[in-house]
């Protein structure tokens, strides 16, 4: 242990980025989850062992927070406003739509149950949105304990990978067809990689229109970031800017990929680095992450994620059945 406390400190970011390469890898292994998550639990595994300490791993907060930053707006890049409007007018009806009620249901719904108000705009944003990718942008406006940015993180994945095989499940119980199926999976399932697998199970025309619909709700997370700086404790009052430089950068790689002025190869390149900065990110993460701190998950939060995802495959279930055919 001291010959490695003697070696020169590794450079900061680079740490993560390993981190995220292993998080990766392992996920082409085990496909189903997220590499997100992975690095997230390989951060906590490391949290929670003697290797907390270790010098390589001092200062690592800022890091995570400028490798998140730049995952959200790499992760624009993935966004055409044009493949969206494609889809139809009701598609994009059911993403508005499921969006403001899953958000807005989940924000009135944990306030009443007396939920700290950083976790439930937590969980309300990232079972809206994007899963652990919003709970992170949004975690940069109200500021939030890093035990309920965990818990965040762990109820969107843990809900989101219940919704792979239950969505498309449910799509064959009430007949819709494929295509009302992939709309309604987009638009319910929270992260992309969730949204992906649930509808491969439906069928491989389905997994363009799912994942379409899903970046559409990513989408919506500039505007959704402005609604949650207001509620959060570090608002307006507290030098939080109503849009930080993160968000705008995120609305314009939006509209470089809608313009069609970025090649290929380089988009290419961007899906690859928006996951190993997300990733990278998500370990930083799990590095401030303390077992006794977050277990046993409180029941509330259980129920207030229960609530939120019922929400969320509701109204878009509804709105599928009402508006795309």
């Amino acid at each position: 242990m001291a010959l490695l406390d003697a070696r020169p400190r590794l450079p900061g970011p680079l740490v993560p980025l390993v981190a995220a390469l292993l998080a990766v890898g392992l996920g082409a292994v085990v496909p189903l989850v997220s590499p997100l998550l992975l690095a997230l639990l390989l951060g906590a595994l490391v949290a929670n062992s003697r290797w907390a300490g270790h010098r390589v791993l001092h200062g690592q907060a800022e890091v995570t927070k400028l490798l998140l930053r730049l995952g959200v707006v790499a992760l624009g890049l993935k966004l055409s406003v044009g493949a969206l409007l494609d889809v139809g007018p009701g598609a994009v009806l059911v993403v508005v739509a499921t969006v403001a009620a899953t958000y807005s249901a989940t924000i009135v719904l944990g306030d009443r149950m007396g939920l700290d108000r950083d976790l439930v705009t937590l969980v309300a944003a990232g079972f809206s949105i994007c899963g652990a990718a919003a709970v992170a942008a949004v975690d940069d406006a109200v500021r939030a304990k890093e035990r309920h940015v965990a818990l965040a993180v762990g109820l969107v994945t843990v809900f989101g990978s219940v919704m792979i095989v239950l969505v498309p499940w449910l799509g064959g119980v009430v007949g819709f067809s494929d295509d009302q199926t992939a709309v309604w999976v987009g638009a319910s399932i929270h992260e992309v990689a969730q949204v992906v697998a649930a509808a491969s199970v439906v069928g491989a025309g389905a997994v363009a229109l799912a994942t379409i619909v899903k970046l559409g709700r990513v989408a919506l997370l500039a505007p959704l970031y402005v609604v949650a700086s207001r509620r959060g404790d570090s608002g307006p009052d507290r030098g939080v800017p109503l849009v930080p430089w993160f968000v705008v950068g995120f609305a314009l790689a939006v509209g470089a990929r809608s313009t069609g002025v970025v090649p290929p190869g380089v988009l290419d390149v961007a899906d690859v680095l928006t996951t190993l900065l997300l990733a990278a990110g998500m370990f930083g993460l799990g590095l401030g992450i303390r077992m006794r701190e977050i277990w046993p998950v409180p029941p509330a939060a259980l129920v207030l994620a229960t609530a939120s995802t019922a929400v969320a495959l509701g109204t878009s279930g509804i709105l599928v059945a009402l508006l795309v055919r």
